[in-house]
């Protein structure tokens, strides 16, 4: 294998770096190995900078560098998550390699600024208070920026389906069986408040991710140690908030990351919705409810030239069933550590975009899919024509309301177990001892217009 080779997508291990790379780019600013270094890079210029603003430590920087150093993380590129690579792997620049990720990143910024500064580079940390901070910002900028975005446009879908069809009438199935009709668009509402409120569970899990800063057994030991006049607890508190984070006072080594945990949670929970609505769209489809909108030249079928398949909602399915497998592990591990730390949680932790990967793909699939699919009007029309059995829910409810105490039993013994036409009905409506309007009333009654407020529900979306 050459070494353009090892670049090349279709050399890749993973579907995600492969096949899917394209869709999974946005993410790559945000969980990648280089985003790592970057996020590493910043916690520690940071860092650097809060010790400068104590009136104890001599540390000062003018305001030109105080951007210099920032600049060393905004400004991070390729180049430079290549030199921490090295100075990691092989050693550069005067350094010996490190065998050790943080330390490389410790190093990088060595070579970038004065040797005074060198000795409060990395000052009292141990690498896990720079390690769940940059997890933590990774996390936080892929669900602002890239997922939660995705997932609106996918609400946004469906709200615009609810919305153009709500008044298109379709039959119901509880159990699989035709039951009280429903529309398509008040089906489709359905899927737009439940993945609203998904998404504000993941925006409030997202806005209470927390982050730790205390040294190596979380007693800011060393820290007391150089500096016992500084009250460390308040300047944890501060920097990291600064860092758009809360507080964890209490912790080991390790952050306990049950912050983590409950954002991955919440992921699997518009995940589980999705995947409902994908089984149902493919039900849909199977059922000829929805039509798709074939494009141009691409082949369903490699023996069958006739179908259009649906792709995108299965697609979705099986990325989002292994984001949800990924998200539990996830979820289920960074919580437990054997006593104050052991390191089994990083590589477990190097896999969050993996998680995060599949779920987006799962999103965008999910958006094509919807993107082509067409309500089959005359197909539900007709199949509710060919299902009056079903106004019987209402046949009974109305003779209930007249005081028929055998109204459910004497629709059971027209309806149970035989095919029933509306002129059944309606010889069953002229032999019964009702009032004229009621009779009219019950007349009136069809598959297509039993749907009660399936069409002013799709207003409640935003409630």
């Amino acid at each position: 294998m050459t070494d353009a080779d090892r670049n090349d997508p279709l050399y890749a291990v993973s579907p995600l770096d492969g096949r899917y790379a394209s869709r999974t780019a946005p993410l790559a600013p945000h969980v990648s190995e280089a985003a790592l270094m970057r996020a590493r890079v910043h916690v520690e210029v940071e860092y650097l900078l809060a010790l400068a603003d104590l009136d104890e430590t001599p540390l000062s920087f003018s305001d030109a560098e105080r951007a210099d150093l920032r600049a060393l993380y905004e400004e991070f590129d390729a180049d430079d998550a290549d030199l921490v690579k090295r100075l990691e792997v092989e050693g550069a620049e005067g350094f010996s390699a490190t065998n050790h990720d943080v330390k490389a990143v410790e190093y990088f910024i060595r070579t970038e600024t004065p040797e005074s500064v060198h000795p409060w580079i990395h000052f009292g940390l141990t690498s896990e208070d720079v390690n769940n901070l940059s997890h933590r910002l990774m996390v936080k900028g892929a669900v602002e920026e890239v997922l939660v975005p995705e997932l609106r446009e996918v609400r946004d879908e469906l709200v615009a389906l609810a919305q153009e069809y709500r008044d298109v009438p379709m039959l119901a199935r509880t159990h699989g069986q035709p039951a009280t009709p429903t529309t398509f668009g008040k089906e489709m509402a359905v899927y737009a408040a439940r993945v609203g409120r998904a998404l504000a569970r993941i925006e409030a899990a997202n806005d209470a991710i927390s982050g730790k800063l205390a040294g190596a057994s979380g007693t800011y030991a060393a820290h007391v140690a150089a500096y016992p006049e500084v009250d460390w607890r308040a300047f944890s508190r501060e920097f990291v908030s600064s860092l758009g984070f809360e507080h964890t006072a209490l912790a080991t080594q390790v952050n306990p990351c049950d912050d983590l945990a409950s954002l991955f949670d919440a992921f699997r929970g518009v995940n589980n919705v999705i995947l409902d609505l994908d089984r149902d769209a493919w039900l849909y489809v199977s059922d000829r409810y929805l039509g798709q909108e074939a494009v141009e030249g691409e082949t369903g079928s490699s023996t069958m030239p006739h179908k259009v398949n649906p792709i995108d909602f299965e697609n979705s399915e099986g990325n989002l069933s292994k984001a949800n497998s990924d998200l539990t592990f996830l979820a289920d591990y960074v919580t437990t550590s054997r006593l104050q730390r052991d390191l089994s949680d990083s590589t477990v932790k190097r896999n969050i975009g993996a998680a995060f990967a599949h779920s987006l793909i799962g999103y965008k699939k999910t958006l094509a899919g919807l993107g082509k699919v067409v309500p089959n009007e005359h197909v539900m029309r007709e199949e509710l024509d060919d299902t009056p059995a079903i106004i019987g829910e209402a046949v009974q409810t109305i003779l209930r309301r007249e005081g028929d105490t055998q109204a459910y039993e004497r629709v059971k013994e027209l309806t149970r177990g035989r095919e029933v036409t509306l002129d059944d009905f309606h010889d069953l409506f002229a032999d019964l001892d009702v009032s004229e309007e009621t009779r009219e009333e019950l007349l009136a009654l069809t598959p297509a217009t039993y749907v009660g407020l399936a069409d002013e529900l799709v207003d409640d979306i935003d409630n």
